[in-house]
């Protein structure tokens, strides 16, 4: 059992580590900044806007397939990685599966387009 405790001491001594840093430079930057607040640090919006309407208005759907496109082509990275990295141990069944996978995302992708998803007038 202690073995295999072992082999996870780095990933401790790795949190540990950034634990302390991340703890250690947040402490040094509340000590060390400089702290000049004036109105506009103070005041509830930073763009440049005044606040002219309620904060809970409803956003545009547009918003909303914009950032479910992004998790679609997200996680269509996040499967091609592994992939690349073990092409030579699948063969052709697995080249053939991905590229089926990813046709499937290129017809979504046009089918997004032609629909006119990506518009922004």
């Amino acid at each position: 059992m202690s073995e295999l405790l072992l082999e996870y001491l780095p990933i401790v001594i790795f949190l540990c580590v950034a634990f302390v840093l991340g703890g250690a430079f947040m402490l040094a930057s509340a000590i060390f900044a400089p702290k000049s607040p004036d109105s506009e640090k103070l005041s509830a919006y930073e763009c440049g806007f005044n606040a002219f309407d309620d904060a809970r208005l409803k956003f545009d759907v547009r918003f909303y397939l914009v950032a479910i496109l992004l998790i679609i082509f997200d996680l269509e990275i996040a499967f091609l990685f592994p992939w690349v990295l073990s092409i030579e141990g699948l063969g052709w069944p697995g080249y053939l599966s991905v590229m089926i996978f990813f046709g499937m995302l290129t017809i979504g992708l046009i089918y997004e387009w032609r629909k006119g998803a990506l518009n922004w007038e």
